[in-house]
């Protein structure tokens, strides 16, 4: 078959591949994420599905001009508040307009390190644009982190893979 010399180098090689980490194009694989459930309060969750321990909850909204542009109509300003996070993570989420059968009207993220103010309070403000302001019924958050996303394998395949948040809402999505 191949000469004891030969089955001796290219096993040689392929130990020196694999300790320098490189790795073969099927090695690397990538996953997305299935949206979780929007809600008004929902478990913020990794990539994985796991809850990191984390609330965050959308505590009121309204329709009103946003004082930098009154001459653009009115907007969607929302207050929300993270529970439970803290210095060592930094949950980033959408939030999104709905209207009555959940369909996003306008999305955009926020994050806890938003919301929290000088005296430690985890409750933020921010605003919504949406093309059609009376249609919105509600503002709802997605509970998938989306703090980091990973390289994907088409990117770098010796570094990339593994898991990755699920696509970003778009207008007409329903939630």
């Amino acid at each position: 078959m191949f000469p004891a010399r030969l089955r001796a180098g290219v096993t040689s090689a392929l130990v020196i591949l694999a300790l320098s980490g490189c790795s073969f194009p099927w090695g690397c694989t990538d996953t997305t994420a299935e949206r979780g459930e929007a809600g008004v309060r929902v478990r913020v969750e990794d990539t994985y599905g796991q809850p990191l321990g984390v609330t965050a909850e959308v505590v009121g909204w309204r329709l009103q001009p946003h004082p930098q542009v009154p001459s653009e109509g009115d907007r969607v300003r929302f207050r929300y508040r993270f529970d439970g996070a803290d210095g060592g993570s930094d949950p980033v989420l959408e939030a999104c307009a709905v209207d009555e059968e959940r369909v996003a009207l306008g999305c955009q993220t926020v994050s806890a390190s938003q919301a929290f103010g000088p005296n430690g309070d985890p409750t933020g403000t921010d605003w919504l644009a949406v093309g059609h302001p009376e249609q919105v019924a509600g503002v709802l958050l997605i509970p998938n982190d989306r703090s980091y996303d990973r390289r994907t394998c088409e990117q770098d395949i010796k570094d990339g893979g593994g898991p990755h948040p699920p696509a970003p809402v778009r207008i007409g999505d329903r939630l």
